[in-house]
């Protein structure tokens, strides 16, 4: 009999909610992972589907307060090319939502994941790595780099692009880079944002303003990667009036808070998402540039993918192809939006008029065509949301 019925590798905000989703479902989970960073100053945009599933885990209530809301998305292209895009607004009240979703701090989304978790009766938290990784027909072992050794009926993998677990699984991985590299950082603007988060679809790839409480937003700016070394050694005002020109003053003066980091963009996917006892959900599975808000919205959709796909079996051991049962599960979702989120960033590298051209008419077609652009704002949130809204009620 094995010690747990799931473990799960990785102590991110993957594998923390993971936990907290299948412990609530009576799981008797172990979770194995160093604990987050409770000061990361990054920010992530958790779409609408992934506030209601935070908010059925208990968590919602306490983070709102720290939160802005994404009730506008205004793309504007500042290409400068012949063939230029109109600027489109997508706004959340035309599809019935007060909002897309929301931006939240990481450091503030890690410490309530790492409060929850400790709290759990049903989780034991061994707060150090993997060593060893050995699956079987009946169980899966783990060794741990504290000395102990546990098993599980099943395991999955979040332990991010390198995972030990999704190679202790013989899974491999397609990779590719790009040219680009993001800028990130947070600033304070002397207008408000009005929750309203504006993208420039530039030469370089896209420049995304996206609010945070108060008159601040975070900023994801990308740009070839000698220009993002260039950009992290000015002075910060020199970078505020830098900031403040790309968006044409649409917020006012700027002010930078805090030292920009720099992110080189690549991707990954891999060519399966589960073998045997195996699952890999999150950066283990797919990892993307951060255009377009996919990456932890993707990781939370595996997870309620996982939880669906136990639940009806909570009365008997979980079997030895739960992981060949996920990865037919996740293969259409993972895909549709490593491919989608690839042709969107290559879409603005391309100097090729017809692409130009194309991608130009697109929004245009959008702007002036609300059931088209109802659908696309509903498939944006949720995958098959646009589908369901067309069906007779």
């Amino acid at each position: 009999m094995s010690d747990y019925e799931i473990a799960i590798v990785g102590g991110g905000p993957a594998g923390l909610i993971a936990a907290l989703a299948l412990s609530r479902a009576s799981r008797k989970v172990a979770l194995i992972g160093p604990a987050p960073n409770r000061k990361d100053q990054r920010t992530t945009a958790l779409m609408d589907h992934s506030i209601r599933f935070l908010d059925r885990l208990g968590l919602w209530e306490n983070l709102e307060p720290a939160t802005a809301a994404l009730s506008t998305m205004r793309i504007i292209d500042g290409t400068k090319r012949l063939i230029r895009a109109p600027t489109v607004n997508f706004r959340a009240a035309e599809i019935d939502l007060p909002a897309f979703g929301y931006n939240i701090p990481n450091g503030m989304l890690n410490a309530a994941l790492a409060d929850a978790v400790a709290s759990e009766a049903n989780i034991a938290w061994f707060e150090t790595v993997v060593s060893e990784i050995l699956p079987g027909d009946d169980a899966v072992t783990l060794t741990l780099e504290s000395g102990d050794s546990i098993s599980a009926d099943m395991i999955v993998g979040a332990d991010g692009r390198n995972s030990k677990v999704r190679a202790a699984a013989g899974i491999d991985t397609k990779t590719w880079a790009y040219p680009q590299t993001a800028v990130v950082l947070n600033f304070a603007h002397a207008l408000p944002h009005r929750n309203i988060s504006t993208e420039f679809h530039t030469p370089t790839g896209p420049f995304t303003q996206v609010p945070l409480p108060g008159d601040r937003s975070s900023l994801v700016w990308v740009v070839s990667a000698a220009e993002a070394d260039a950009l992290i050694e000015k002075a910060p005002e020199e970078l505020s009036q830098l900031i403040e020109t790309r968006m044409a003053s649409l917020l006012g003066a700027v002010t930078v808070e805090g030292a920009p980091q720099k992110w080189p963009l690549s991707s990954m996917v891999a060519n399966r998402f589960g073998k045997g006892r195996i699952a890999i959900i999150g950066e283990a599975a797919h990892a993307f540039p951060p255009i377009g808000a996919q990456g932890l919205n993707l990781s939370l959709r595996d997870i309620l993918a996982l939880t669906r796909m136990l639940d009806g079996v909570t009365a008997k051991p979980i079997g030895r192809h739960a992981g060949d049962r996920f990865d037919l599960q996740r293969k259409g979702d993972v895909w549709s939006r490593t491919v989608s989120v690839d042709i969107l960033n290559r879409s603005l590298l391309a100097g090729f008029l017809p692409v130009q051209m194309a991608r130009a008419a697109g929004l245009k077609l959008l702007g002036a065509f609300p059931p088209l652009r109802q659908f696309a704002m509903r498939e944006g949130v949720e995958p098959l949301r646009g589908f369901k809204a067309l069906l007779p009620h």
